[in-house]
């Protein structure tokens, strides 16, 4: 009862700091302006996913604007944005790095290695998706119910500080912080832009605060530039920080093409290991961040759905030039902020993206880059659970070092990796405070003393094993029921091994009852002492190196 108390407790005071349950109803208009607030804060993200995966901007462009409209038609969770995400693009950078460099070994010029290393990126996409698709049908999705509460805080946590960490670095130049007067002007906009975001739904909720903000520094940062060039640092400062090269972020209609690879083992080989694991990581993520999405909103997506619309958009990615992604959190807060909840809030941000890509790009090239990193702080700032930190002496320590764990391991390794491991250190956890405790009912029957053991025997549980019986004081003739108990390990066969001289040397009679063969075989000398009735067709291995 004290978790179950516990796990309401972190549940009821979730993100006091800023409320993300904003009440709006479901409408139109809710979902178009919160849609199109998404779409803004998807252009540099798309872009620097893109040049992490080594691939051209356009390339990650792509992958945002097909993996939200067809996650937001086909997926399980309305509300919730999908796009090219750094998940996806550190797995995929390797792939492409191998494949641009193997064939500079070849002497190939550095396009044609490239053109290689997309086909094989495109290739990896596709199987990505047909791999998610297939846990979809095998309705795999559901399992994400079973991840413990405190594993979830981790994630949050942990994704909080990432999408933090990733800002930094708009505050510098070639790994170089901003000039002084720079740096000011940015710091401004950016608490303008946050100050927006929390005051304004004070006063009105007919347009999403984030959008306004938007709007607002983005206005003030034009003027500012005008007067000062170069003041205020926008989205195209930002490409070209990283690709001088590229004058602009404007590109045509995504085209469909077959992936240029080798039909061969070889080639599929290569691209295997990449495909499963970004197929891992995708559906973790898209689901950890529908289960979010499930809370703020007060309502249940469709886990199995949403893998098949994930595969399926990435497949989708995969013919038509895009690196392939997932769930969004981050966004995803963003359309929940403003108000979006219904499959119209994802579809219009896919579609504002490529009018943004094949109309709007000299409008969406000269937004400050201080309005988006605001927008982002505030995702931080209502993604983190504080809760957890407010109940740091109310929880039990397992769950705050599950948080703890999790939350680490997200931001120094992966996310995929820092759930399986939450969710293995909660297993074990589970299974050694219920499996430690032995519990026997004892009982005087005819002169002999009968204990029926409940639970497992196992090195976690013999200590309270060995104190269940009275040596000295129980009847000359001792009778152990395994009945509904097993023994696991040597550790246990050692505790009856002890129990049996014991009650030998107190001149007692023990008598061992529905033990398994294996048992029996590891007594030993036990049971030239004890009487064993044995279950001869039981089979309930057990973990000794003698019978490995």
């Amino acid at each position: 009862m004290s978790e179950i108390k516990h796990s309401r407790e972190l549940s009821a005071t979730r993100n006091r700091f800023i409320p993300l349950k904003i009440k709006r109803p479901k409408n139109i208009k809710n979902d178009v302006l919160s849609g199109l607030t998404v779409s803004l804060a998807l252009v540099p993200e798309a872009i620097a996913f893109s040049f992490v995966a080594g691939v051209d901007p356009r390339v990650g462009l792509y992958a945002a604007f097909m993996m939200g409209l067809i996650t937001a038609i086909f997926g399980g969770r309305p509300g919730m944005i999908s796009g090219s995400t750094g998940a996806v693009a550190v797995i995929f950078a390797p792939l492409v790095a191998k494949i641009v460099t193997a064939g500079e070994n070849a002497g190939l010029s550095t396009d044609i290695g490239m053109q290689n290393a997309l086909g094989y990126l495109f290739a990896a996409v596709i199987l990505m998706g047909l791999i998610q698709i297939v846990c979809g049908i095998l309705k795999l999705g559901k399992f994400i119910r079973l991840v413990p509460h405190p594993v979830m805080l981790g994630f949050v946590n942990g994704l909080a500080i990432i999408i933090f960490k990733a800002q930094l670095e708009q505050f510098t130049v070639g790994g170089k912080l901003l000039a002084v007067m720079p740096l000011a002007v940015m710091c401004t906009l950016i608490v303008l832009t946050m100050g927006i975001g929390i005051f304004l739904p004070k006063l009105t909720k007919t347009v999403p605060a984030t959008l306004v903000g938007i709007v607002v520094v983005s206005v003030i940062g034009h003027l500012l530039n005008q007067n000062r060039p170069g003041l205020v640092r926008t989205v195209l400062d930002f490409v070209q920080d990283r690709n001088a090269d590229i004058t602009t972020i404007a590109a045509g209609v995504p085209t469909f093409s077959l992936p240029a690879i080798p039909f061969s083992f070889e080639a599929f080989n290569t691209i295997l290991p990449y495909a499963v694991l970004a197929a891992a990581v995708g559906l973790i993520e898209s689901l950890m961040t529908l289960t979010l999405v499930d809370e703020l909103t007060e309502t249940r997506g469709r886990g199995n759905k949403e893998c098949i619309g994930q595969g399926l958009a990435n497949v989708v990615n995969g013919f038509f030039g895009g690196m392939g992604g997932c769930a969004m959190i981050g966004q995803s807060m963003i359309n929940i902020r403003g108000g979006g909840r219904g499959r119209l809030s994802g579809i219009t941000s896919a579609l504002c993206l490529l009018g943004f890509v094949l109309f709007g790009a000299a409008l969406i090239e000269k937004v400050p880059l201080a309005a988006l990193v605001g927008v982002m702080f505030m995702v931080v700032i209502g993604t983190f659970e504080w809760s957890s930190l407010r109940l740091l002496n109310k929880i039990p320590r397992s769950d705050l070092l599950v948080i703890i764990i999790v939350s680490s391991v997200t931001v120094v390794v992966d996310l995929a990796i820092a759930v399986l491991v939450g969710i293995i250190i909660s297993a074990l956890v589970f299974a050694w405070e219920h499996g430690k405790i032995m519990h026997a009912e004892k009982k005087e029957v005819k002169g002999r003393t009968i204990y029926s053991l409940r639970g497992p025997l196992f090195f976690g549980s013999v200590t309270s094993f060995k104190a269940l019986f009275d040596f000295k004081n129980d009847s000359e003739h001792v009778v152990i029921d395994f009945s509904e108990s097993r023994v696991w390990d040597h550790s246990g066969l050692e505790a009856l091994q002890n129990i049996t001289e014991r009650y030998s040397q107190n001149g007692r009679k023990l008598h061992l009852l529905h033990l398994t063969k294996e048992c029996r075989t590891l007594l030993g000398k036990a049971g030239n002492i004890v009487e064993l009735s044995v279950i001869e067709d039981m089979e309930w291995h057990l973990a000794d190196d003698t019978l490995a």
